[in-house]
């Protein structure tokens, strides 16, 4: 049977154009393309969006809202793209709405220990004026010096600082958000303690763009603290006898800033990629910091490094050297990534089940032939376990999946999380009943429906 549409391609567009600033559409196929799809996770054939909006202000947004609920076309959130989940590609025919131009740091009040930004500022150049001023923006993702605020606040991105300063969600204090419906409201505040009404801010952190469009972010800022930082590696025979160590520091009273665990696996990686020879060690290597040592911390934290077998202890105070050691932390995924296909996993274990979540993995690869690459934020329990497979196999091989599943429901019986810290997106989002239960599933749902009911905001990610 013949169907007749009511509008075109042509029509969108122009009553696009004549909502937005005027040099904000952009319609060039390799444009459209090179924001619609993100680097190993979407294919060739779909996801194409129609326009990108890269909008100058929220008058951009309201505008693009405005023509997406008119032709009911989804609206892709988008700001610095770095996004593993799916949670910024092109859908067909849709509107990806950037938020990248809005770049502006609006203010600095160290009085007020906060800022005041827009979605597009990234991460690390925040970090960097705050501390021209003697404060520090603490969450601080591997994709730090990429990744932007408000991406950030859409993934309630965590990072190597969690441990000690918490993730994206512990440091908002308040937002402004564009509704789909074009209502512009103010959720939270400047102070540091809020308990008026329901928590909003906190609903919109972690969204991922299917609640509203983040236009606004006022973040907490702290004092760089006093003292001399530490910051060191050692050395276990297996990652699980270094989560049972990095059990232990946890618990101490050191307060440390980073416990990153490496794999014996991924540090040949790493002196693959730096030209180092940390491997010749045959260990997992954990790298730590302390942004207040004191003599009394650092004696405890060799002794209980050397309880749980960790050797080749160094301990550094050199500035160069310590932003060497977070480079290389950093370096961990291109080295892996190299030269092969990859998937990284985000899980999140309570503290007590990281060790046995270690050993579980090394049994699953060893079990399924399979490489996997395995290191992560072991001071708060989250793991990032990368599978591998050869670049000339295009189709995610059959083993990898089987793993993949396995690792989710051990995750979930151990009581962890199976998105840590990356989000949900399209990867995840048919896991929503199996980790949340159907009662809150349907809640879920709910909440989507009473703010976007024409479901015309980033849909089918998050929850399916």
């Amino acid at each position: 049977m013949a169907t007749f549409a009511a509008f075109s391609n042509t029509d969108i567009l122009q009553d696009l154009r004549s909502r937005v600033s005027a040099s904000a559409v952009v319609t060039d196929p390799a444009e459209l393309k090179k924001y619609s799809y993100s680097e190993n996770m979407t294919g060739e054939g779909a996801g194409l969006a129609l326009a990108i909006v890269e909008a100058q202000n929220t008058a951009d947004i309201q505008g693009a809202l405005a023509t997406a609920r008119k032709y009911h076309i989804p609206i892709v959130p988008q700001s610095a793209h770095t996004s593993t989940v799916i949670v910024a590609d092109g859908i067909p025919g849709s509107i990806i709405l950037s938020t990248i131009t809005m770049n502006h740091i609006l203010e600095i009040s160290k009085a007020d220990s906060l800022a005041v930004v827009e979605p597009g500022v990234i991460n690390g150049d925040l970090d960097q004026a705050a501390r021209k001023q003697g404060m520090f923006y603490a969450p601080d993702p591997g994709s730090k010096l990429i990744s932007s605020i408000g991406g950030n606040v859409s993934t309630n991105a965590g990072g190597m600082s969690t441990v000690r300063y918490g993730a994206t969600k512990d440091n908002i204090l308040g937002l402004k958000v564009v509704l789909a419906d074009g209502r512009e409201i103010k959720v939270g505040g400047r102070t540091l303690k809020q308990a008026f009404g329901y928590d909003l801010t906190q609903l919109f952190i972690g969204s991922e763009g299917t609640l509203g469009i983040v236009v606004e972010i006022t973040v907490k800022l702290l004092p760089i603290p006093l003292g001399t930082p530490v910051m060191g590696m050692a050395f276990f025979p297996t990652m699980t006898q270094l989560a049972e160590a990095v059990a232990a520091i946890r618990i101490s009273g050191i307060g440390p800033t980073m416990l990153e665990a490496l794999d014996g696996n991924t540090v040949a990686a790493l002196d693959t990629y730096r030209h180092t020879h940390y491997a010749d060690n045959n260990e997992s290597m954990l790298i730590f910091r302390i942004d207040s040592s004191t003599a009394e911390t650092e004696a405890l934290l060799e002794k209980m490094l050397t309880t749980h077998q960790g050797t080749h202890i160094s301990v550094t105070t050199d500035p160069q050297a310590q932003a060497d050691l977070q480079q290389m932390r950093r370096d961990m995924l291109p080295a892996v990534f190299a030269g092969q296909n990859h998937i990284m996993e985000d899980m999140a274990l309570p503290l007590s089940q990281l060790a046995p979540m270690m050993d579980y993995i090394a049994e699953l690869g060893a079990q399924l032939g399979l490489k996997i690459y395995t290191a992560g934020h072991a001071g708060d329990g989250n793991v990032h376990p990368t599978l591998v497979w050869p670049a000339d196999e295009k189709d995610v091989p059959p083993k990898i999946v089987e793993a993949l599943q396995a690792m989710f429901h051990k995750t979930l019986a151990l009581g962890g999380t199976i998105s840590g810290e990356h989000a949900v997106g399209m990867i995840k989002n048919q896991w929503n009943n199996a980790e949340l239960g159907p009662d809150v599933d349907y809640l879920q749902h709910q909440i989507k429906a009473l703010f976007d009911p024409m479901n015309i905001l980033n849909p089918k990610r998050k929850i399916n």
